[in-house]
């Protein structure tokens, strides 16, 4: 199911206040156990989750069997599990896919966090509450249970823990993920990150999870990390040679989709600081200090790659031939860069535009280091290479820092800067008091 997304970030993480749902209200914690032809496995794993969780969860919960497409008796058990259990439901959808199953019902969930975890209950049920906490209390977007934690106690053949440990190498290795477990069946988000991020991962599968995580870490959402005990189900219906082909083929499409910059990362960045004292304060530049540093970065980058490109050109052009080219292909690589890097673009849109507005800016420097070869040449006659370059490089200095500010005040404006309106009010005491009398 694909839905149009804000293009405003997603608000700060607020800590789920005290008493949140109820028998009335929404349940806090929505957790979707995903289901094919489970007929045999499904009332013991509900039965031993909803035990569990009445037993030591401290918020009102919900347990969704999400049966996709089972033809044996799963929806009648799922079914009469529903009627007799409280805070128990049932979904039934016509197509197979795990990944399809877990977007549709967080999709249409009303619960402020989601989970899931598989049918077969190989993770041990005392890390749900570790795995949930975090994103009640505001401190993770997401969160994953991790068999290659190192205090993580794990049963399994070597032949799955081959295929895992390959796995995680891949991810790491393609990808640069820092995530330690992609496939463990026992994840959680909260709501507002589903709601963005849900309508971004193409894949309905197995490769749901790995995608869903990549593209939250790149962009830059916290992921926590429990480790868990997990014990192999011996009796797993998953295809591996199937299942690893698909995942490779995701890896592939997914490392494509980043490397060319096709998808909107920054509808899912989050503002700096949660803490209402934050988000009040008003008249500073948000991401000031970090664009700096990022824009100093690409800027020394590209000064060695111009110089090297001069140098280069120099071998059979004049210098003001050389100048100009050098300065053109390191303004284009430039403007690329402090596009993705510095001030966090991503897409294709408006990067001609933005390209244009680069080669403005490029003329402006042109402008002040040929004028700088020019008066060198008016006073000295023929002055050394060595002579060139050091003028090269005072010139560049002072059109770096007309560059950046052009770049920050007009090629990349931030659209919400100074706008208090995106700045989301602290709670005030009135505010609390009238939700909990809601309730």
């Amino acid at each position: 199911m694909r839905t149009e997304t804000p293009w405003s970030t997603l608000p700060a993480r607020d800590h789920l206040l005290a008493g949140v749902g109820g028998a009335a209200g929404a349940p806090v914690l929505d957790v979707v156990v995903p289901v094919y032809n489970e007929e045999k496995d499904l009332e013991p794993c509900v039965l031993r989750l909803h035990d569990h969780l009445a037993r030591t969860f401290p918020y009102a919960f919900r347990i969704t069997v999400a049966d996709n497409a089972s033809t044996d008796r799963t929806p009648e058990v799922a079914e009469r599990l529903a009627r007799s259990l409280p805070g128990v439901r049932s979904f039934r959808l016509e197509e197979k896919g795990r990944g399809r199953a877990l977007r549709t019902v967080w999709t249409h969930s009303d619960a402020p966090v989601l989970a899931y975890m598989d049918v077969d209950l190989s993770t041990d049920l005392n890390a749900l509450l570790p795995l949930v906490a975090p994103l009640i209390s505001g401190h993770s977007d997401l969160a994953i249970g991790s068999r290659l934690a190192r205090s993580s106690r794990v049963v399994r053949g070597t032949k799955r823990e081959f295929i895992s440990r390959a796995y995680n190498i891949i991810l790491r290795s393609s990808l640069s993920a820092r995530f330690s477990d992609a496939q463990c069946g026992f994840k959680a988000i909260r709501r507002e990150v589903a709601q963005r991020l849900l309508p971004m991962v193409e894949d309905t599968g197995w490769f749901f999870d790995t995608e869903m995580l990549v593209l939250a870490e790149r962009a830059g959402l916290r992921i926590h990390e429990v480790p868990v005990d997990w014990v192999d189900d011996p009796d797993s219906t998953v295809h591996i040679v199937r299942t690893a082909t698909e995942d490779l083929k995701g890896v592939w499409r997914v490392g494509r989709a980043l490397a060319v910059g096709a998808l909107p990362l920054d509808r899912l960045a989050r503002p700096f600081g949660d803490d209402p004292r934050d988000r009040g304060i008003g008249g500073v530049p948000g991401g000031l200090a970090r664009q700096l540093v990022g824009f100093c970065v690409v800027g020394a980058l590209s000064t060695l790659f111009y110089l090297a490109l001069y140098s280069l050109f120099r071998l059979g052009a004049g210098p003001q031939l050389a100048n100009g080219a050098a300065l053109l292909v390191s303004a284009v690589a430039n403007t690329a860069a402090n596009r993705r890097l510095t001030f966090g673009v991503r897409g294709r849109g408006g990067a001609v535009r933005h390209q244009a507005q680069g080669l403005v800016v490029f003329a402006i420097g042109l402008a002040l280091t040929a004028g700088s070869l020019a008066a060198l040449g008016a006073a000295s006659g023929s002055p050394s290479h060595t002579t060139e370059l050091a003028v090269l490089i005072a010139a560049n200095l002072a059109a770096t820092v007309l560059r950046f500010l052009l770049f920050r005040a007009w090629v990349f404006p931030d659209r919400d800067r100074g706008n208090p309106a995106h700045i989301p009010a602290p709670p005030t005491a009135e505010t609390i008091h009238d939700l909990r009398d809601a309730r």
